[in-house]
């Protein structure tokens, strides 16, 4: 039977059954990657993004319209996102969020204007769009549906119509991407978007799809002795909470969350984030004094929620730096391997993130510990720079520059020029862009599967030497490898190398590479170092 309107508990259950379809297919997501190595993340991101804004459905009310779900779980999926397909997803539905905004049942056409306004949220968060991605099939499956659309159309047919042209518009990725064609992929993000779509269809058709989600903050674990009766308090706490505006204590459909924000800020908040729906108002703070923003807060109405944290015992242990320094400028960093993490550490990284796929919360909080409202961020990712972005433009009163450093290797060699008496943001976001630019970068890892891509036949367990991205060798070694990748670089002007061993590389297979690199080059100066990585056996950078 057609539904002809959609409410907040139906939708809340299209977005589960939404969210399990994709968790059914997230291996196979990862799966489609062009480059044939583990690195391929795309479904597991995809997953976590959403996991965060179910999460933010279910701390709400089972009366909730459209508009309150839709609100709450974009909310939830800004926050959680990870790479840029979960970034790109999690403003599609901020888009269709702000399309729903104010509306307790949704037709067709309602349907068809919110996601409408979810092209313009995607678009605009990315600064080159590339086309043949989730962008392309959700914008042509989005005006598909506005041509065909009428005033008689029922859900059924709005979400029947967008999966038929979404199926096409995937189909046809290679043909806009000419490296997916190659690869003999579609489009993995784009394909993450479409199993949503259908899933969320299924639902609203009576087909019932089940799931296990981490749609809840799992117990950590926190070293209390990181905190001692000798300890002084350097970081502050990270707040949140839930409040509900109270009629007794203030008039909830007027209340402006710039209030709560302004209240933050006077109280010396950092890293504050605050959104409003309907009387629910939603806070991600960092500060000293909790109790006080907490009595503040209580002046509007009743906590729902609360979780406060002492940021020095790491209760995530993301963070594996966290000092003041007496600089104008605090440097955020990205890694991979406790290594790497403390050799960025031990050339000036005030904040250290050490996950393979850090959240926009994660550079949030990383955000938070840093002692200067000057940042400096290194992402080293090219799936980590939307997420960087995106916690930078959540953050309050701070002047963040995310640079776009591609890879560990780049962050390493922007890090190293980031002079700390130089108080010229715009200097040192120009410095630190120059020297990522300027290295040759290179990285060996191992073959998860067969393919045959830029005229290499690749078999499952070879190593694959690339220069900045490109593949140039296939070895059955991965010291073989690297020694061909200097082989092919450019190393006429080199003066100094610097390679991170990755985890499982041994002492004396390093040894052996370094020694074949110095007879190669014995005018460079050589840095081996143990940068205790998973995916990559060797990263190389030559300045």
């Amino acid at each position: 039977m057609d539904i002809y309107e959609i409410d907040g508990a139906l939708f809340a259950k299209m977005l589960h059954g939404g969210a399990a379809v994709l968790a059914a297919h997230k291996d196979e997501l990862n799966a489609l990657n062009v480059f044939p190595v583990s690195d391929g993340d795309t479904g597991s991101n995809m997953l976590k993004t959403v996991e965060g804004g179910l999460a933010e459905i279910n701390r709400g009310g089972a009366d909730s319209t459209i508009s309150e779900v839709s609100s709450r779980f974009a909310n939830g999926t800004l926050l959680s996102a990870r790479g840029n397909s979960g970034v790109i997803l999690s403003q599609i539905f901020a888009g269709i969020s702000k399309g729903l905004e104010g509306v307790d049942k949704a037709g067709a056409i309602q349907l068809a204007k919110a996601y409408e306004r979810g092209i313009k949220s995607s678009y605009a968060a990315v600064q080159h769009p590339v086309e043949g991605t989730i962008l392309t099939v959700f914008r042509e499956s989005v005006e598909f549906v506005l041509k065909n659309i009428t005033e008689g159309s029922s859900a059924n047919d709005f979400f029947s119509l967008h999966l038929k042209k979404a199926e096409q518009s995937l189909q046809e990725t290679p043909e806009l991407l000419p490296v997916l064609k190659d690869a003999e992929v579609v489009d993995s993000g784009a394909s993450g978007y479409l199993y949503i779509a259908q899933g969320m269809r299924d639902v609203l058709e009576g087909k019932e799809h089940t799931a296990v989600f981490e749609t809840e903050s799992k117990q950590s674990t926190v070293d209390i002795n990181r905190f001692t009766r000798d300890s002084v308090l350097e970081f502050g706490y990270c707040t949140e909470f839930l409040l509900r505006l109270t009629s007794a204590k203030t008039d909830p459909d007027v209340f402006e969350i710039s209030t709560v924000i302004h209240d933050l800020e006077e109280l010396d908040g950092e890293s504050i984030v605050a959104y409003k729906q309907d009387d629910i108002v939603k806070v991600h703070v960092h500060t000293f004094t909790p109790g006080q923003i907490l009595a503040k807060m209580q002046s509007y109405g009743e906590f729902l929620t609360v979780k406060i944290e002492n940021m020095m015992l790491g209760h995530d242990e993301t963070i594996v730096s966290q000092k003041k320094t007496g600089k104008p400028f605090s440097v955020v960093a990205a890694a991979s391997g406790e290594g790497m993490a403390r050799i960025f550490e031990s050339l000036g990284a005030d904040a250290v993130i050490m996950k393979e796929s850090p959240s926009a919360e994660d550079f949030l909080d990383a955000y938070g510990k840093c002692g200067s409202k000057n940042i400096i961020v290194l992402p080293n990712h090219k799936n980590s720079f939307l997420v960087a972005k995106q916690a930078a433009d959540m953050t309050e009163n701070k002047d963040i520059r995310v640079i776009g450093t591609k890879s560990f290797m780049q962050g390493y060699s922007a890090l190293c020029v980031l002079t700390p008496g130089i108080t010229d943001m715009d200097a040192l976001e120009q410095s630190a862009a120059r020297a990522a630019e300027s290295i040759t970068d290179g990285d060996v890892a191992r073959a998860v599967k067969d393919a045959e891509i830029g005229g290499f036949s690749i078999k499952k367990g070879d190593y694959i030497a690339r220069i900045n991205g490109n593949i140039v060798d296939v070895k059955t070694t991965a010291e073989d490898a690297a020694t061909s990748f200097f082989e092919n670089a450019d190393t006429d002007l080199a003066d100094i190398i610097t390679v991170f061993a990755g985890n499982g590389r041994t002492e004396e297979e390093a040894d052996g590479l370094s020694e074949k690199i110095r007879n190669l080059y014995p005018d460079c100066e050589l840095n081996m170092q143990n940068g205790g990585q998973e995916i990559f056996d060797y990263l190389i950078a030559i300045e």
